[in-house]
């Protein structure tokens, strides 16, 4: 069985970080791409950034660029998104996805998903 956990949300002032963490199990990555996805209160669920696990490539959200890292540990079969000089309109809840679809910008491009950690950026 496939599972997705993260960890490392919580409150942060803005221009803080954060580092999230998606630890997954329940079978063989290799060839998956692994994203993450936000979800602010009353918006729709939005792509934030995505890393394929085979080659390390990389893509983000145009509004993340230059502040978010996203990059995986294959030893660990873990997924991190660093979130560095944070805004209040980062605030959302957090999610990790994995899919075979390339090149996984929608959510429908996923398979299995997490259940989300907060993040909350507030002074």
């Amino acid at each position: 069985q496939v599972q997705l956990v993260e960890s490392g949300g919580g409150l942060v002032q803005p221009g803080g970080s954060l580092r999230l963490s998606c630890a997954a199990s329940g079978r063989a990555f290799a060839s998956y791409t692994m994203g993450w996805f936000r979800q602010a209160p009353g918006k729709a669920r939005e792509f934030v950034a995505r890393i394929t696990w085979s080659s390390g490539s990389t893509y983000y959200v145009d509004s993340v660029k230059g502040r978010f890292t996203i990059s995986r540990d294959n030893a660990k079969n873990t997924v991190y998104l660093q979130t560095n000089s944070l805004k209040p309109e980062d605030t959302a809840v957090y999610s990790c996805a994995a899919g075979t679809i390339r090149p996984g910008f929608q959510d429908y491009d996923y398979d299995y998903w997490g259940q989300g950690t907060q993040v909350t950026v507030s002074s």
